[in-house]
């Protein structure tokens, strides 16, 4: 009797010691994991950041459609406008602007370009695939669409909203998006109850259960709430 109560005393410390090693391990693994994985994710809202941005450059708006968005980074046009020369405060100060000194050195009026001091000013505009001047370096063209799916969510795109923010101050409306990558798409894998707990503490703190760039709330200068 003696034996067997000693043999399950024995059994019932190693169960609690690895419990109580489990107990502090376990949230530790998580969270390691879940930086790891958000490393990923951050990047890919970076780069929707950028393309969204080039986008409302071009359209006046953003987009909540994520195949819209990769066609615009497939086969979009950004303009690059190179730059010689720069207005003095004696020529602003004349009411000359970047505008009008490039609409008199498009004339070709040399006595005119001559008697404003422009003769070294010069703004060419070309055009570049929105792919060769942000992409390229990071992504081939075969693989532009991992851009907008959620690493580790097996194959999950990224959450895209947008909304039109009136300041009541100014009048001014203005268009904004958000992008979201919810804890439930790339956490899922991982110990549930730890899951459980991360949610609920980002709930009671008011904060989205997730990883997201911009706002459809109000501006936020298309910020993550991981900066």
């Amino acid at each position: 009797m003696k034996i067997t109560l000693r043999i399950l005393l024995s059994i019932a410390i190693v169960i609690l010691g690895y419990l109580c090693v489990m107990s502090i391990v376990t949230p530790i693994e998580f969270e390691e994991k879940q930086l790891e994985r958000e490393k990923l994710i951050i990047k890919n809202l970076m780069d929707i950041r950028k393309a969204e941005i080039a986008y409302k450059d071009q359209k006046g708006f953003y987009t909540a459609n994520a195949d819209t968005l990769i066609d615009f980074i497939q086969n979009g046009k950004v303009a690059i406008v190179r730059k010689e020369g720069t207005l003095t405060d004696e020529q602003l100060k004349a009411g000359l602007t970047e505008k009008k000194a490039v609409a008199i050195v498009n004339k070709g009026n040399e006595k005119e370009i001559i008697a404003n001091g422009l003769e070294n000013f010069r703004r060419d505009t070309s055009y570049i695939s929105v792919y060769e001047s942000l992409f390229a370096e990071d992504y081939t063209i075969d693989k532009l669409e991992q851009i907008v799916i959620i690493p580790f969510s097996n194959g999950q795109k990224f959450e895209f909203d947008t909304s039109m923010f009136t300041n009541e101050a100014s009048g001014i409306t203005i268009p904004l998006f958000e992008a979201r990558a919810p804890y439930d798409s790339y956490l899922h894998d991982l110990n549930r109850q730890e899951l459980i707990n991360l949610k609920d503490k980002r709930t009671k703190l008011n904060k989205y259960t997730g990883l997201k760039v911009g706002s459809v709330n109000e501006p936020n200068n298309n910020a993550g709430n991981w900066e």
